[in-house]
C-alpha cells in the first residue's frame, strides 16, 4: 500500500469557464514548484473540475485538507477558514460541496474527515470560453502567497492563524452561504452532521 502525504491541496473548477479556472491554477503552481525542486515534500496535489463522491477516498490518512475554488462572492481578493461536515443537496448529486464530501467521508469510513479547510479565490468572470481576467489573477498572485506559506508548516495553529473572516473577539464567522458561493448554488436546507 502507497503511503500518502500529509497535506492535500485539492483545486477544482473548469479551466475553460475564465476565472473558475482558479483553483486548478493553484494546483498548477504548487505542483511546478515541488516538480522542479521538491519545495513542499509533505504535501500532495490533485484537481478536479467538481468534487465527487468518490473524492472521498483521496482524504483517506491525511492530516490536512485545502480546498481550494473560485468565488464569485467572496471578499477580495480570498477568504481562508475552516470546513465542517454538512449534509445538503449536492450530497447525491454528482457534484458536491466540500461540507457534503466531508460528511460523505464520516459515512464510507465511520470516522471523521481529516480537519479541512477553504480558501475561496474572489472571481468575476464565468463566461464559458473565456480567459482568467487581470482581477482574478491580481488575486491569485495574494492567495498563492498565503498557500506557499500553508506547504511550510503544517501545523493546525499555523493554518488557523491565517484565517480570514473572523470577528471582533477572534472568533470565526460564518462561511460563504450566498447562491453561487464557490461556483456552485447551495441548497437552503442545510443540515450539520454530527
Amino acid at each position: 500500500m502507497s503511503s500518502v502525504q500529509p497535506v492535500l491541496i485539492f483545486g477544482y473548477g473548469n479551466p475553460g469557464r475564465g476565472d473558475d479556472a482558479l483553483g486548478p491554477e493553484v494546483v498548477a503552481a504548487i505542483e511546478a514548484e515541488n516538480h522542479s525542486d521538491a519545495r513542499y515534500p509533505l504535501v500532495e496535489t490533485q484537481s478536479d473540475m467538481q468534487l465527487q463522491v468518490e473524492h472521498v477516498m483521496d482524504l483517506a490518512g491525511r492530516e490536512r485538507v485545502l480546498f481550494v475554488d473560485a468565488d464569485m462572492a467572496c471578499t477580495e481578493p480570498y477568504t481562508f477558514n475552516t470546513l465542517e461536515p454538512e449534509k445538503d443537496g449536492s450530497y447525491t448529486s454528482h457534484a458536491m460541496t466540500p461540507g457534503a464530501l466531508l460528511h460523505a467521508y464520516k459515512k464510507v469510513y465511520g470516522t471523521d474527515a481529516p480537519p479541512a479547510y477553504m480558501l475561496r479565490i474572489r472571481g468575476y468572470d464565468f463566461e464559458l470560453g473565456d480567459p482568467m481576467g487581470e482581477p482574478a489573477t491580481t488575486n491569485l498572485t495574494s492567495a498563492m502567497e498565503l498557500v506557499k506559506k500553508l506547504c511550510t508548516n503544517s501545523s493546525e495553529e499555523y493554518w488557523v492563524q491565517h484565517f480570514t473572516n473572523t470577528g471582533s473577539q477572534g472568533t470565526q464567522e460564518p462561511s460563504c452561504r450566498l447562491p453561487g458561493c464557490g461556483g456552485y448554488t447551495l441548497p437552503t436546507n442545510i443540515e450539520r452532521s454530527d
